[in-house]
């Protein structure tokens, strides 16, 4: 019966170069997770009019079952959207309402090619240009009071007649006048008889 003998020397030397075949192998790449590399509107965007739809575009192709694009606004109120419509990298959602001034958040989920969920968002506000204010109403012009007359202008109208003659207070007085010297006349005319005779 024959003996089999070892030799450490040479079991050390092959698992020495088992080891250094191992490392000298190259490395299998790791599987790469799906990531946001582009979104429109971008993020941190100002924009002057509301976007009508969003749309976000991975490094992997999505899966229209496993895609989901949500909107809001800074009150964390959901935005109504359609569903998304996956197109290779891309999936676009429309906005199904008109978005006042504000800043809005997008958030997605998809799923790498490897399985692992990944999800992330990013927020764009919507400012458009300052309305214009409406000028003010112009106040209705109103007529200056008319003064009433006094008692002089009263007197004036009242000795004025039509186109400018001779009103009726100034014809009662012409011949209040009249009659006034007139009696002046006669009674100094009978003093002068009464003076005669008494002679």
């Amino acid at each position: 019966m024959r003996r089999t003998v070892r030799h450490p020397r040479r079991a050390a030397a092959a698992a020495a170069l088992a080891a250094l075949a191992v490392l000298a192998a190259p490395a299998a790449p790791a599987a790469a997770h799906n990531s946001l590399a582009a979104a429109t509107p971008a993020a941190d965007t100002r924009l002057a009019e509301p976007p009508s739809e969003i749309t976000v575009r991975f490094l992997q192709k999505l899966d229209p079952g496993l895609t989901t694009v949500v909107l809001s606004d800074a009150t964390r109120r959901v935005v109504p959207t359609g569903a998304p419509v996956v197109a290779g990298t891309r999936a676009t959602v429309a906005v199904a309402e008109t978005l006042p001034d504000g800043t809005y958040t997008v958030a997605y989920r998809v799923v790498s090619t490897d399985g692992h969920p990944v999800q992330g968002s990013y927020r764009f506000t919507v400012a458009g240009p300052a309305a214009t204010a409406p000028a003010p109403a112009s106040a209705p012009h109103t007529a200056p009071p008319t003064a009433a007359p006094t008692s002089g202008a009263a007197g004036a109208a009242g000795r004025a007649g039509p186109g400018g003659g001779p009103g009726p207070l100034t014809v009662a007085a012409a011949v209040a006048l009249a009659g006034v010297a007139l009696a002046a006349v006669a009674l100094g005319g009978a003093r002068v008889l009464r003076r005669r005779r008494a002679r």
